[in-house]
C-alpha cells in the first residue's frame, strides 16, 4: 500500500469502479461518495455528495466503451467538482479513448483525440493522468500538464515470474511499435523482431514478413491496444510458421471488439496479458487464453506522487 497522502480524494465515474476501488485500498483512503446516474432520457446527471472544496481531487474514468458515454461522465464529473471549489482536478484515464484518431486519417476527416483533450481541458481538468497512450505525441493535444504511464514494469515483472528470460524475443506486431517493444526488450535484455504488416482497411491485417531471427525463440508479441486481435493472432501464426516455439502477447488496453475473444482462443497463442485499464467483460474473464494484472498499484503510485509533488518519470528509471 502507498504512503505519505496528504489531503488526495478520489472520486470514480461507472466505465471501471472495480479499479478506482482497488487505487483506493492501495492508498488506504475512501473514493468520495458521489450520484452518478442516468436520467430517464439517458442525460448524466452528476450530484457530489462531500465535501471538496480545496481539495486535490482525482477523476478515474476511463474513456472505453461505451466511449461517448463515459467521456460525457468524466467531463460532467469535473464540471461538478469545479463548481463545488475542488483546488486542483486530476482527471485519471487509465484507457484514453479516442486516441487512434490522432491525425487526418483522409480528407475531410476529424482529429477527435484533439478535441477530446479540449473537452477535457474546458470542463475543468488542470492535469491528466493516463497509462501507454496510443501515440506519445498525444500529450501535446493537451494544454495542461499530462502523465504518461507505462505498463511496462508491470509487464516486466510478470514475463520474467511466469516466463523466464531464456532464449526470450520481444516481437513488435507492426513498425509502429517498435519504440514500445523495444523499452521492454531493453529492460528485460532481449532481442527484437518485428512484423512487417500491410493492413488493406480498418480492422484488417495480413502478415507480410518477420523481421528477425525467432527460430527456436520464445517469442513475445507486445502492444498497447488489442480490439479485433486479429493483428496479435496473426503474428502469432506468422512467427510460429518461421520456427518459434511459444508466442505469448502483452497488450496494455483490453478493447477485444466483436468476436475477439473468440478469436484469441483459437490462435496460436499461448496466453494474451492484459492490464484492468479497461473493466473486463464477463467473456474476457472466462476465457483461459487471457489472463488480466492489475495496475492499481501503479496508478495509485503516481497519483501519490503527484499529490506530494515528487517525480512521477523515475517511476520507470
Amino acid at each position: 500500500m502507498a504512503s505519505g497522502v496528504r489531503g488526495m480524494k478520489l472520486i470514480s465515474g461507472n466505465s471501471n469502479r472495480p479499479l478506482a476501488e482497488g487505487i483506493a485500498k492501495n492508498l488506504g483512503i475512501q473514493l468520495v461518495r458521489a450520484n452518478v446516474r442516468r436520467f430517464a432520457d439517458h442525460e448524466v446527471f452528476v450530484e457530489i455528495l462531500e465535501n471538496v472544496r480545496g481539495e486535490d481531487v482525482f477523476v478515474m474514468q476511463s474513456t472505453s466503451f461505451p466511449a461517448n458515454d463515459n467521456v460525457m461522465e468524466l467531463l460532467i464529473v469535473m464540471d461538478a467538482l469545479r463548481r463545488a471549489s475542488a483546488r486542483r482536478i486530476t482527471a485519471v484515464i487509465p484507457y484514453f479513448g479516442y486516441a487512434r484518431q490522432d491525425r487526418k486519417a483522409g480528407p475531410r476527416t476529424p482529429i477527435s483525440a484533439k478535441l477530446v483533450a479540449n473537452l477535457i481541458t474546458e470542463a475543468g481538468a488542470n492535469r491528466v493522468l493516463t497509462v501507454d497512450l496510443h501515440a506519445g505525441q498525444i500529450q501535446g493535444f493537451f494544454d495542461i500538464p499530462t502523465d504518461n504511464l507505462f505498463a511496462a514494469p508491470v509487464f516486466d515483472r510478470d514475463i520474467e515470474a511466469r516466463i523466464g528470460t531464456e532464449n526470450l524475443i520481444m516481437v513488435s506486431p507492426d513498425v509502429g511499435g517498435v519504440l514500445r517493444t523495444r523499452a521492454l526488450a531493453k529492460r528485460l535484455n532481449a532481442d527484437l523482431a518485428i512484423i512487417d504488416k500491410r493492413r488493406e482497411r480498418a480492422g484488417e491485417s495480413e502478415v507480410m514478413n518477420v523481421i528477425g531471427d525467432v527460430q527456436g525463440r520464445t517469442c513475445i508479441l507486445v502492444d498497447d491496444i488489442v480490439d479485433s486481435a486479429g493483428t496479435l493472432c496473426n503474428a502469432a501464426e506468422a512467427l510460429m510458421s518461421k520456427g518459434a516455439t511459444r508466442v505469448f502477447a502483452y497488450a496494455t488496453h483490453a478493447v477485444l471488439s466483436g468476436g475477439a475473444v473468440e478469436r484469441v482462443s483459437k490462435s496460436m497463442l499461448q496466453s494474451l496479458v492484459v492490464t484492468n485499464s479497461i473493466e473486463p467483460t464477463p467473456d474476457v474473464k472466462a476465457c483461459k487464453q487471457i489472463r488480466i494484472i492489475d495496475i492499481a498499484g501503479l496508478l495509485g503510485e503516481a497519483m501519490r506522487r503527484i499529490t506530494n509533488e515528487e517525480s512521477v518519470s523515475s517511476l520507470f528509471d
